[in-house]
């Protein structure tokens, strides 16, 4: 018996060592080729593609066409699951890759109809373009079929891959219309229901603008709020909610970025230089993919394309970087691009006269290892209705720029061969894309600044939701009869251009930027508290001359210019009450203030923890009216000026600003304080609380959490402490932060600087998965370049002959 247990014993443990080889060969089967030729169709002449130590790519082609088909296969092989995931995710398909658990995630996608909507609007966006986006489609499906397995993702997950569409590309970039828009207007829906129920001198104090951070390039800031008075609000006789139902305000990283330029004028040899990083979710591999493509071109200066930067796997373009002759770099811009209509979907026997005709689209998800699910999918004029009627609510359909024919194309591809400021303005005036601040640079030393991308052109158009709410409680909006108005169109030219000639000085962070009717026309989308873009305002204007070192180093500015104030009154307030046991325990702790956000710093984590404490409780207060008459319906809205109404608060200390949880504001102060010791207790002494613990790094591959928790760490980069945060340059948090770091000036890319979190390849296999991480985390300069060639790969049309 003995014998035999030890044979099977020997049999199973063979078993498993033939599995796990399988195993490590199906995966190294999934690896890019880097070495040697390898024949692929369509190609007109051989392609050179190189790979430096980071694993960033060069390709050398006879034409654009061959240089795009040749970067298809390469984003294939390297990033072939990232990409299924980028059209997924905008189409709301990610139900076949991955079962129920993603049905209510697509549900939410295919309310907005997002592949129905790139196939029917395919010929604009390809524009003249289309042989290019095909040659980059057969270049994907090419290397896709050239690896020796299916990329690994699809392994893990059983499933096979499906090929590339030209259709797919637009998916890719709607993708980044979900990731920097509020695709379900939630913010503002939230303010409308909240304004239907609050006094209006309370809204305009939670809707206040601007604070005294505002650092725009346009306009003088709008200063912090002005209380209303005892008359215009009293919380104290107001309603409220028997139960706290939004302790907390959301603390999560603003999606955007920051750049900025400055011109000749600025520099010892008249360059001017542009500075990017641009701040996304973070993950392994990063989002972006850095290539130089280099090849003939009779629109390019020279006749010769040679542009260098961040590629976004499933585009076949360069999306930021430099060309030799002009430098560009985007923040999100944060404008208005959605709005809430009112409306009464037609029922049977009304009148066409009195309702809005509805069309309705089935939707069929599919679902692995379940039954499709198909949904019902109404849209009106206006655009789909995201929200049936209920209550005295009415059906609301939303119109979003992203829905709209002309809302994206693929004329980002021009700026490869654009020759100077003037032609990369022209580019910008007839490309489609999420808008965003794009800040350029020329070889002559110029600079601008204006918004890339469609924005509403609102003039003469119906009215929509915000404009009709009313005052009282109890009035309502009526739908619109139809017909008596139109919906607004998109225009890609309503931008003003801003070259800063006086200053030599241009700068965005998400924030406030124009002023008057330019910022009318533009809106206001929820853009970020402007203490960011002052801080690199300051920092700009603090010098005369400048190097692409310089810049960087405001770019890894972690000071905490704007908790200074806070950590005052925190010390302030244990002096004061020093019987306030939490707030002392905090001041105590965090006596020595650093004056940054460093990983070692326990006076940041402990000020930054108590001021949105303290914010949600102000914020709890000042909605609470709308919270005890919505209840469940009841959303708190993103309130990114909110600093412009508390700080004036704390000063002032009005009792009838007050929220009636608290008898006091020295209440409410301890209160937050004692949110923030309870939450850190069980962590050790307080003054052991130091930033890099609670910043760590979690960057992980999207199929991390899928594996044993023993294998999870081989898909995640090093959990390393990270300097920085969301109201400084350095933007940082645990899986949040700038997706890229670019300083460059065109003309001098030798001397330009980039970083890359999360490495170039998606197979933790490859010699370049986490490549350039671990300088992205410590900031320290890598080449804007390619260096040296360690791989060599040529790509030779089918019918030539192999040498």
């Amino acid at each position: 018996m003995l014998k035999w247990t030890r044979r099977i014993a020997l049999l199973l443990l063979a078993l498993v060592v033939v599995a796990l080889l399988v195993a490590w060969w199906l995966m190294r089967g999934s690896l890019a080729r880097l070495d040697g030729e390898q024949a692929l169709p369509g190609l007109s002449a051989p392609v050179s593609i190189q790979r430096d130590a980071l694993g960033v790519v060069t390709i050398e082609a006879a034409s654009e066409t061959d240089a795009v088909r040749a970067l298809g296969f390469v984003h294939a092989q390297e990033r072939y699951f990232e990409m299924d995931l980028m059209r997924r995710s905008s189409a709301g398909e990610l139900s076949g890759l991955f079962g129920s658990i993603a049905v209510d995630m697509d549900t939410s996608r295919r309310m907005h109809r997002m592949r129905a909507r790139a196939t029917a609007s395919l010929d604009g966006f390809a524009g003249d373009r289309m042989p290019q986006l095909q040659a980059y489609a057969d270049g994907v499906n090419d290397g896709l079929g050239a690896l020796k397995s299916r990329p690994w993702p699809y392994l893990l997950l059983r499933q096979s891959p499906r090929a590339w569409e030209v259709a797919d590309s637009a998916l890719a970039g709607y993708a980044m219309y979900f990731d920097l828009q509020d695709a379900d207007n939630v913010r503002e829906l939230g303010l409308w229901k909240i304004r239907r129920q609050v006094p209006p001198a309370l809204y305009a104090l939670l809707t206040h603008d601007g604070t005294e951070w505002d650092a725009a390039l346009q306009g003088e800031p709008r200063g912090n709020a002005p209380l209303p008075t005892a008359d215009q609000v009293d919380l104290r006789t107001l309603p409220m909610p028997e139960t706290v139902t939004h302790q907390r305000l959301a603390d999560k990283g603003t999606p955007g970025s920051n750049n900025w330029a400055v011109a000749g004028a600025l520099t010892a040899d008249g360059r001017a230089i542009v500075a990017d990083d641009m701040h996304l979710g973070l993950r392994a591999p990063n989002i972006w993919f850095r290539v130089r493509l280099r090849y003939p071109d009779p629109r390019a200066p020279g006749g010769k394309v040679d542009v260098s930067g961040f590629s976004l796997p499933g585009l076949p373009a360069v999306i930021v970087g430099s060309n030799g002759h002009v430098a560009w770099g985007f923040t999100n811009s944060y404008a208005d691009t959605a709005d809430w209509y009112p409306v009464k979907p037609c029922g049977k026997g009304d009148a066409a006269e009195t309702c809005d005709a509805v069309e309705h689209h089935a939707e069929t998800i599919e679902v692995a290892g379940a039954e499709p699910v198909t949904l019902d999918m109404p849209e009106t004029r206006y655009g789909p209705i995201i929200h049936a009627a209920k209550g005295k609510q009415p059906a609301l359909a939303l119109r979003w720029v992203a829905h709209q024919p002309g809302s994206l194309n693929f004329g980002l591809a021009d700026f490869a061969a654009a020759g100077d400021l003037s032609a990369a303005l022209s580019v910008a005036q007839r490309t489609a894309t999420p808008a965003q601040n794009l800040v350029i640079a020329d070889h002559n030393g110029r600079i601008a600044w204006r918004i890339l991308g469609p924005l509403p052109s609102r003039a003469a158009s119906c009215p929509h939701t915000l404009e009709l709410a009313p005052a009282a409680p109890e009035d309502d909006a009526a739908p619109l009869a139809p017909g008596s108005c139109r919906p607004w169109v998109i225009s890609s030219q309503l931008s003003p251009v801003l070259t800063s000639q006086t200053s030599h000085r241009l700068w965005t962070a998400n924030a406030r930027v124009l002023d008057g009717a330019a910022l009318d026309r533009v809106g206001d989308g929820g853009y970020a508290l402007g203490a960011r873009a002052q801080q690199i305002r300051d920092g700009l204007l603090a010098k005369e001359r400048f190097t692409e070192q310089d810049l960087l180093a405001i770019q890894l500015d972690d000071r905490a210019l704007f908790l200074q104030r806070w950590w005052q009154l925190l010390q302030d307030e244990a002096k004061r009450q020093p019987a306030n046991a939490s707030i002392k325990a905090l001041a105590d702790a965090g006596r020595t203030w650093e004056g940054v956000a460093s990983v070692d710093s326990v006076s940041y984590r402990l000020v930054r923890a108590w001021r949105l404490a303290v914010h949600a409780r102000i914020a709890d207060g000042l909605t609470a009216p709308a919270q005890a008459a919505l209840g469940d319906d009841f959303v708190m809205p993103d309130l990114p000026q909110l600093e412009g109404a508390v700080w004036p608060l704390l000063e002032q200390r009005p009792a009838h600003l007050l929220s009636r949880r608290y008898p006091t504001w020295d209440a409410l102060l301890e209160d937050a304080a004692k949110e923030v010791r309870d939450d850190l207790a069980g962590q050790g002494p307080l003054a052991e609380r130091r930033w890099g613990e609670r910043n760590t790094a979690k960057i992980c591959h999207p199929l991390a959490n899928a594996l044993p928790a023993f294998l999870k760490p081989k898909l995640c980069m090093p959990g390393e402490p990270l300097a920085g945060d969301g109201a400084m340059p350095r933007v940082q948090g645990p899986a949040f932060g700038a997706s890229e770091r670019m300083v460059v000036s065109p003309g001098h890319e030798a001397d330009g600087i980039i970083h890359m979190p999360g490495g170039q390849s998606g197979h933790p296999m490859s010699p370049f998965w986490g490549a350039g991480h671990d300088d992205w985390v410590h900031g320290r300069p890598t080449p804007f370049l390619p260096g040296a060639a360690t791989h060599t790969l040529t790509l030779r049309p089918t019918n030539a002959q192999p040498r």
